[in-house]
């Protein structure tokens, strides 16, 4: 009689345990250096990437929402009410806000989206072994410069000067800018250095490509862009030069063109960590995944704004054309 009373009390202890991690509600928080605005199709993706893996927003997980809005010295700020509100992961993009995070907490796991170079930046030991608390996607940003100087080389007649707009406080940026030099040798192009550090410094540096006789410019992973992409754009416009950009979202506010990763695509495989880090396993044992989805995109209305028409072999290309 007393095994079956013990064994009685055994399943009804293992069955409020059960209930009780049925009910949990894990708690998601997700930092961007963005406004909700400029991230919508991303978190859709990642929403939806997490509902496919029976993850849904009210129901068993909450998403804290954090974004800077491009003030970049908010992220620190942002990044400690995360971890005051003891979230269970963090879940950031680029380099700027995994940073914060990484400074803000060693103990609760980080999932990036679309980091440039996580080994460069510190972030993990290699891609294969994280190591720490921080795995996720990298971009491969610096290693798709070659490639978006041979779009615009394509695109503009008798292009022979380049200027890649780059930020030498950023460690991707400047990565990126390094990976330029051999691709531009290939292709004959002569690479015009746009240092950028700040958001107010756009108009004097266009003016003075401009000076320089440049022809296009080329505008990769960089920090001050990212909270301007717009301004960025439109003042690409004022002096009539055709740009590429390294996301596709960013034709959607004035860029000419954009090629890279879809970083829709990278946001809806960070929830499939999410969940591997929700059911226990440890971020050092996820090696660092690399993109699989790439996109070339095309604004025939800005191309119209300059002056520019493009080639019949370059627009059969595109994944995406804005008309």
């Amino acid at each position: 009689m007393a095994i079956v009373m013990l064994c009685v009390i055994l399943l009804a202890l293992c069955s409020s345990a059960e209930a009780q991690q049925a009910n949990k509600i894990s708690r998601i928080g997700l930092l961007s250096n963005l406004s909700a605005s400029n991230t919508t199709a991303w978190e859709q993706a990642f929403r939806h990437g997490l509902s496919e893996l029976g993850w849904i927003e009210g129901k068993n997980i909450t998403i804290e929402y954090r974004y800077s809005s491009g003030r970049n010295e908010r992220l620190r700020e942002l990044a400690a009410q995360l971890v005051h509100l003891k979230v269970d992961v963090i879940v950031t993009s680029i380099s700027p806000e995994t940073e914060a995070a990484k400074n803000a907490t060693k103990k609760i796991p980080i999932v990036m989206a679309s980091v440039g170079d996580p080994v460069g930046s510190g972030f993990v030991v290699s891609l294969a072994h994280p190591g720490g608390n921080i795995t996720g996607l990298t971009n491969l940003a610096p290693q798709l410069s070659g490639k978006r100087l041979e779009l615009l080389k394509e695109t503009v007649p008798n292009l022979t000067r380049v200027a890649v707009i780059w930020d030498p406080d950023t460690p991707i940026s400047s990565l990126a800018w390094k990976e330029s030099h051999a691709p531009a040798r290939a292709l004959g192009l002569q690479l015009y250095s746009m240092e950028v550090r700040s958001a107010n410094e756009f108009d004097e540096a266009f003016a003075n490509a401009t000076r320089a006789r440049v022809g296009a410019v080329s505008i990769g992973p960089n920090t001050p862009v990212a909270g301007n992409q717009k301004r960025v754009a439109e003042v690409a416009v004022k002096y009539r030069l055709a740009s590429i950009w390294q996301l596709s979202e960013f034709i959607d506010v004035g860029g000419l063109m954009a090629y890279g990763p879809d970083r829709s695509d990278l946001f809806r495989r960070a929830a499939a960590y999410v969940d591997k880090i929700l059911k226990g396993r440890m971020p050092a044992d996820l090696p660092v995944e690399q993109p699989t989805k790439f996109e070339f995109a095309i604004n025939l209305k800005t191309a119209k704004q300059i002056g520019l028409t493009i080639p019949p072999n370059v627009l059969a290309r595109a994944d995406r054309v804005i008309k």
